[in-house]
């Protein structure tokens, strides 16, 4: 029953396709059972190959008209596969052959859309823009339309005016994997209006709304990588006191920033040799990619090249080292050559013997300024040009804490049988948790005196990246 304010949505308005006969034939069936359509509206058609001349003659009367488009609402959920994915990535797959850029429609998008032309869906996305422009579409997608830097030439392109968007976390959709975001856009593409930001409704699987998350264009601005890659030099010398590996720019590559000693690098992988020179920045980078914990819906979030304001912060940048120093994400380990990041004295811990290096040692105390003409962390790190004098590291309450909450873990460790003079917070972690039959590091120890200890540890540690955090936001790693 409909009102005379609301008209009626007839049936003989609404079409129905998809690609495979067999559930063209399910449609009909429920249409012998009732449904509210006719079958004359229903057909098979390959949206990326076929020619519009297949259409229903109805619907191709209106897509042929440019005012009659403007009525047309497209509903889409189209296929998401690509000529990659993440055994390609990783090194361990091919790409897959003919799933993306056999089509007829990719030879003309990926003229126009760049690398995005790999992914359907922005095929989908492309021939609706081009040949069917002026329709109001709703489709369901990941965020890559609107923030992957693949997706650049895409937004360059596709100018259509987003209206409305809300978030739910992927595994809402049945056999779908994974904890990232999923979105549902509503385009008016008769509107030329490139995108630039929009506050999405985020809502829980049970519909209940949660939350609200502006989505910002990354185009604008430099990613990270860029930036680390502009100011440091990537390749493997052989003098660094460590490895960082990184991938990506955004939280959902979070687990493959790391830091290690072994001297190979994974496919795909960028890497950073650290040294006295760099490690301030490295351990910069190194927080900002990890400090606040990936979740479903910042996974596909970028990281920027930041502002000026974090290179005259000596705060943070000591809280940045100590973060990096004691980071889960550290692998570094004295089985892969010298650790080189051990943050106390021999005396301190009671450690069995002198270390093999003093690298980190020396760097807080300031033997590095000194000798090397370096500059401090509490200058500008890049128009200093004076031969700076050796000031020990300035660290504040919450680094402190941290420090003297991992001293106790290492006094414990030392007190073990053929504990090792050299060994990194790794190695006592190993050493105390173990591993399972996959070789993974267990969670938990059954050492109750390491376990409250580590419980102590955690709690500062946690305090700490409280403290990093909003400088994130402030120096522009992130947008808000």
């Amino acid at each position: 029953m409909t009102s005379k304010k609301t008209p009626a949505i007839f049936y003989h308005s609404n079409w129905a396709s998809t690609l495979d006969k067999s559930d063209v034939d399910v449609m009909k069936d429920r249409i012998a059972h009732g449904a509210n359509l006719l079958e004359t509206h229903i057909f098979q058609f390959d949206f990326l190959n076929d020619d519009f001349a297949n259409l229903p003659e109805g619907l191709r009367s209106i897509i042929n008209d440019p005012e009659k488009r403007k009525k047309l609402v497209i509903f889409i959920n189209p296929p998401y596969a690509e000529a990659t994915n993440a055994k390609t990535i990783k090194g361990t797959g091919k790409n897959k052959e003919k799933v993306a850029t056999q089509t007829k429609t990719y030879q003309d998008a990926k003229k126009q859309i760049g690398n995005a032309a790999v992914e359907l869906f922005a095929q989908f996305f492309f021939r609706i823009y081009r040949d069917m422009k002026g329709a109001i579409l709703g489709e369901f997608s990941t965020l890559k339309a609107l923030q992957a830097p693949n997706f650049k030439d895409f937004r360059q392109y596709y100018n259509a005016k987003l209206i409305k968007l809300f978030i739910v976390p992927a595994d809402t959709f049945d056999n779908v994997n994974g904890q990232f975001p999923i979105g549902f856009f509503i385009w008016n593409t008769s509107i030329s209006e490139p995108f630039n930001h929009i506050q999405a409704e985020v809502f829980r699987m049970n519909n209940e709304q949660i939350d609200s998350k502006v989505i910002s264009c990354p185009d604008n601005s430099k990613l990270i990588n860029s930036w680390i890659k502009c100011k440091f030099v990537d390749n493997l010398t052989g003098g660094g006191k460590a490895i960082l590996h990184y991938r990506g720019n955004d939280f959902q590559n979070q687990n493959y920033v790391y830091l290690t000693s072994a001297k190979q690098k994974t496919a795909h992988d960028s890497i950073l040799e650290i040294d006295e020179k760099n490690i301030i920045k490295a351990s910069v980078y190194f927080s900002a990619r990890h400090c606040i914990e990936a979740t479903w819906l910042n996974d596909r979030d970028q990281f920027f090249e930041p502002n000026a304001k974090w290179r005259v912060d000596q705060d943070f940048q000591s809280n940045c080292l100590t973060y990096t120093v004691f980071s889960r994400s550290n692998n570094i380990k004295s089985a892969d050559g010298v650790n080189h990041w051990i943050p106390f004295r021999e005396e301190e811990v009671e450690a069995r013997d002198k270390y093999e290096s003093h690298f980190l040692l020396d760097f807080m105390s300031g033997k590095w300024q000194a000798e090397n003409n370096l500059e401090t962390v509490a200058v500008d790190l890049f128009e200093n040009t004076e031969k700076p004098e050796a000031h020990p590291l300035v660290f504040t309450p919450e680094a402190i804490a941290v420090f003297d909450a991992a001293r106790e873990l290492w006094r414990y460790y030392h007190k073990q049988v053929n504990s090792n003079p050299n060994a990194s917070f790794y190695d006592i972690r190993e050493h105390f948790q173990g591993r399972n039959a996959r070789g993974i590091m267990n969670p938990d120890s059954s050492d109750a005196v390491y376990t409250e200890l580590l419980d102590a540890f955690k709690q500062a540690y946690r305090n700490l990246s409280a403290k990093i955090e909003p400088k994130i936001y402030e120096y522009g790693f992130l947008l808000k």
